[in-house]
């Protein structure tokens, strides 16, 4: 598929809704550059458990974002590759601690005003699909396709349970349906960049679709800009 150089697709939605899987699926389809926003606070709330700072000081959790060199790269297979003061952290940032934290990280503002900044400078180097909980309301409010997926509670812990035990976690489905429930919580209430679809983006429910038939319905909805 013939895709211009600049479109910018953004992609909203809860944790378990697909939005990564879709999202890198589609940049493969179209030939584009992916990124998965939750990748960067994942990063910063990786390295604030590493010093040992309570998530809910917005001061040091601040001065964390701010200080720390934070880049994220494409591997040969296409998939982000997560550096952080030059080390690859891409393994370890789908813990269940970092499942239980990143939401009141990304919940601080200046966290999110620095990503924010970093995102949008990464989208404006190339056509990019983007994916995230604001990508649409706020880091590429002018994208040319805004999606919001969304799934029902019990879909979207299955998918991460069984994310998480293919990756030799032992947590149980009910712990990551409670996670899951808080995470949704946090993330609706927050004072800024709450998850929410943006006014113009095209809602679409995966819970009864597979990979490939939400990509085409995605790719049919891509505009010729």
């Amino acid at each position: 598929m013939k895709t211009p150089n600049r479109i910018q697709i953004a992609i909203d939605g809860p944790v378990g809704a697909g939005k990564t899987t879709v999202g890198r699926r589609l940049a493969q389809v179209l030939g584009v550059r992916f990124l998965d926003t939750g990748l960067t606070y994942r990063a910063v709330t990786r390295e604030c458990l590493a010093r040992g700072i309570d998530p809910s000081d917005a001061g040091a959790v601040g001065r964390v974002a701010l200080s720390i060199k934070l880049s994220v790269g494409i591997s040969d297979t296409g998939d982000p590759v997560v550096i952080v003061d030059g080390k690859d952290v891409t393994e370890e940032l789908r813990s269940v601690d970092i499942d239980r934290t990143v939401s009141a990280v990304s919940a601080i503002p200046a966290v999110r005003q620095h990503m924010v900044r970093a995102q949008r400078a990464i989208a404006s180097s190339s056509a990019i699909v983007m994916v995230g909980r604001d990508i649409g309301t706020v880091v590429l409010p002018g994208a040319h396709l805004k999606i919001f997926l969304t799934a029902s509670d019990a879909t979207r812990a299955r998918r991460r349970h069984a994310e998480l035990s293919a990756q030799g976690s032992k947590v149980t489905y009910d712990a990551v349906l409670d996670a899951l429930r808080s995470r949704d919580r946090i993330d609706s209430e927050r004072e800024t960049s709450p998850l929410r679809p943006a006014r113009d983006a095209r809602i679409v429910d995966t819970d009864n679709m597979s990979l490939e038939e939400v990509v085409n319905t995605i790719v049919r909805l891509v505009p010729a800009v």
